[in-house]
Parts: structure tokens; C-alpha cells; sequence
């Protein structure tokens, strides 16, 4: 994976990544974020990184192989290192029972993934600013 970034997007579907990358393009923050295919690769990437190197947000899929992402948010919230990053719960499931159960495992937010070009670019915007609020408390 690059170098730290602000951003770190974990999702199976390279699709979705890609699509998320144009749209940080579209908006003039191509270099935020970073991505990772797995809840796997997001960890161990995480683990290797200084504590001044971690991202502001994680934009975590629940939908993966292997280690879905309620297992990830869990380890994120257990894990001292990681804990206060803010995590967002990035999917296209309009589940109430998995959304309250992100919430309460720590989870900023629940996002659904938007089926339009003007509702990706809205979310782009709306994780870049996660990243800028950050940045000021800080």
C-alpha cells in the first residue's frame, strides 16, 4: 500500500474502490485516501504504521470474505492503538439490526452507498470533511 494517507477505504469490491478514488479525483483530493481489499490487509497495514501516520477515517464494507467488517470495527475498537480512529460503516446493506449493531460497537456513522453520480460525489465530500474536522482538533 502507498504511503499513510488521511483516508483508509477497506472493501472487497474493486469497483467500489475505484469509484471512490474518482470521485476524491473529482472533488481535488486525490491523494486522500488509500485502500485496502480486505479487513486483513486494513489491519496489518494499520499495525505497521507510526501513530502519526494513522489515517483520520476508516470507510470500513461489512459485506468481505474471511473478516467482514463488524469483525474489523471490533478489533479497531479493542485495539489501543487504533481505537479513536473515526470508523464510518460504508455499505449498500439498508440493514437496521447490523446498522445499530456498528453503532453500538463504535462506529461514527452508517453510511449507505449511494446508486448515483451526485450522491458519490456528496460522500466524497462529506469523509473528505471528517478529515479537515480532525485536523482541527488535533
Amino acid at each position: 500500500m502507498p504511503e499513510a494517507k488521511k483516508i483508509l477505504m477497506v472493501d472487497d469490491d474493486a469497483e467500489d474502490r475505484m469509484l471512490m478514488q474518482d470521485m476524491f479525483t473529482e472533488i481535488g483530493v486525490p491523494d486522500v485516501a488509500c485502500y485496502a481489499d480486505s479487513g486483513e490487509t486494513a489491519l496489518h497495514y494499520l499495525e505497521d504504521l507510526p501513530d502519526d501516520k494513522l489515517p483520520s477515517v476508516i470507510l470500513l464494507d461489512l459485506n468481505m470474505p474471511r473478516l467482514n467488517g463488524t469483525q474489523v470495527l471490533k478489533i479497531l475498537k479493542q485495539n489501543e492503538k487504533l481505537k479513536d480512529i473515526t470508523v464510518i460503516i460504508y455499505s449498500t446493506s439498508v440493514n437496521n439490526i447490523e446498522k445499530e449493531q456498528s453503532l453500538k460497537l463504535g462506529a461514527h456513522s452508517y453510511v449507505i452507498k449511494p446508486s448515483s453520480y451526485n450522491g458519490c460525489i456528496e460522500k466524497a465530500k462529506y469523509f473528505n470533511s471528517l478529515c479537515r474536522e480532525g485536523e482541527e482538533k488535533n
